[in-house]
């Protein structure tokens, strides 16, 4: 373990839900799972895709296993494609699916940052950065004319059509994490500041601009986790929906017609609720995790009512843990990357409307409204 590694890190603990004991027992569950060339699967013997990855290497580095988080991202190193994408499923020795999903590769910026805003590690941040460059500008070269990204090319390398909000989203939040980066390390990227500042613009104000998902819980939360959406909008899309997809004492369903609990969705709404400062209502969702909880503090992935039967069967995986971690590490404010998903951390946003965008023109008429009077 490095220097730094060798530092005290203050655990994350929820008074009245999780423990500080807890929470290393829920990263030791992760942690096990971790295969010898640094890969981190959903479960014993199943695939691993990159941005679950990430976001187990994330949990692990809030509690200080960082030679485990660090050889997590050492694998992407050594797996990232020529083009710097990676494929959306790999197994130990093999690929499982091979298309190239935008989201699953920007998510990397958000673990090096993340690591960086916990640990100092100038060398790691360094170390890591042609590979981050290589994948932001993979998903870079994937915007559509109205600011949206193409959520992934097929197997044969074939773009597809269309955007996903939950997606474009995270991949927000990733690219204001890349130009972090850069600017750390003294790189110049406009053009990442701009497609950052034009795909936020389109997921506050131009839900049309991506394929209808309107079932998911991601789709719902996602744009205020991500930042992209703030303030009274960002509220009244949370009220407006809160009762299509929270289910009172028992958590978020994954989809909202499904009486359905997964206890990811919980816990990254969780962060969403943080972030737009309600965070009494945060503590409530997380402690509904509860159910989801196993003795050596795995997490079910879901449950399904009435009949509170685990769905998939059984299913324990790495990314609900790790999600819960993240939720506990932003309502304990334990980590110096605690508040990340409330744009701690992170430069500046911009939000750039699209030539004769509605909204543009609008907004343009009132600042003449408010100069003329």
């Amino acid at each position: 373990m490095s220097e730094i590694g060798l530092q005290a890190f203050t655990i994350p603990e929820v008074p009245g839900i999780l423990t500080a004991k807890e929470v290393l027992a829920t990263a030791s569950s992760i942690a096990k799972l971790q295969l010898a060339n640094g890969m981190i699967p959903w479960q014993p013997g199943g695939h691993c895709d990159p941005w679950n990855h990430v976001e187990t290497a994330m949990a692990l580095t809030v509690v200080g296993m960082l030679e485990e988080a660090e050889a997590a991202y050492q694998w992407l190193v050594d797996v990232q494609l020529g083009d710097g994408s990676w494929f959306n499923y790999y197994l130990e020795h093999s690929i499982k699916d091979q298309r190239l999903d935008t989201n699953v590769c920007a998510y990397l910026a958000t673990g090096i940052w993340h690591h960086y805003l916990i640990t100092g590690d100038e060398a790691h941040l360094v170390k890591m950065w042609p590979t981050v460059a290589r994948a932001i500008d993979f998903v870079v070269r994937r915007q559509l004319p109205d600011g949206s990204i193409r959520w992934s090319l097929d197997a044969a390398g074939r773009p597809e059509a269309y955007a996903l909000l939950t997606g474009s989203s995270s991949i927000y939040h990733a690219l204001r994490c890349a130009v972090a980066i850069a600017e750390h390390v003294g790189e110049l990227k406009p053009d990442w500041e701009l497609a950052s500042g034009r795909l936020g613009h389109a997921v506050a104000h131009h839900p049309q601009s991506f394929e209808p998902k309107e079932q998911f819980a991601m789709d719902w939360y996602y744009p205020m986790l991500s930042g992209a959406l703030e303030g009274a909008p960002a509220l009244q899309r949370l009220d407006d929906h809160w009762e299509r997809f929270v289910m009172p004492g028992l958590g978020v369903r994954c989809v909202s017609h499904e009486d359905w609990i997964t206890a990811a969705e919980t816990a990254e709404c969780v962060m969403a609720l943080d972030a737009l400062g309600r965070r009494d209502a945060a503590e409530e969702l997380l402690s509904w995790t509860r159910s989801h909880r196993q003795a050596d503090g795995s997490y079910v992935t879901g449950i399904a009512y009435p009949d509170r039967v685990t769905f998939p069967a059984d299913e324990r995986t790495a990314y609900t843990a790790a999600a819960v971690i993240l939720a506990a590490d932003a309502l304990s404010d334990a980590s110096p990357a605690s508040g990340l998903f409330r744009g701690e951390g992170l430069p500046a946003a911009l939000d750039l409307a699209e030539p004769h965008c509605p909204e543009a023109f609008r907004d343009a008429c009132s600042a003449g409204e408010d100069s003329a009077s």
